[in-house]
């Protein structure tokens, strides 16, 4: 990808596969085994609605998600009844 060219959430979703990985594996040794690393990227993404972060700012912040503040996010799902 040429340095001029915009790229999507989308996109960057499939680049933060393994990050996002990473972090759910974290998780799992903190007990909280059944997190999936697209639930790591929806709670991260979520923060930016359309806009598309620096690389470095989206890495940052997977890689330094709470998990109270995952799980924060995953119980205002739960309440607004978007939980599958």
């Amino acid at each position: 990808m040429e340095a001029n060219e915009a790229i999507t959430l989308e996109e960057l979703r499939t680049e933060m596969r393994s990050v996002c990985q990473s972090k759910a594996e974290e998780f799992h040794l903190l007990g909280y085994e059944h997190v999936t690393a697209d639930e790591i990227w929806d709670c991260v993404a979520s923060r930016y609605k359309n806009a598309v972060p620096a690389l470095h700012q989206l890495v940052n912040d997977i890689l330094s998600l709470k998990a109270t503040v995952f799980m924060n996010w995953m119980t205002m799902r739960i309440y607004r009844g978007e939980f599958e």
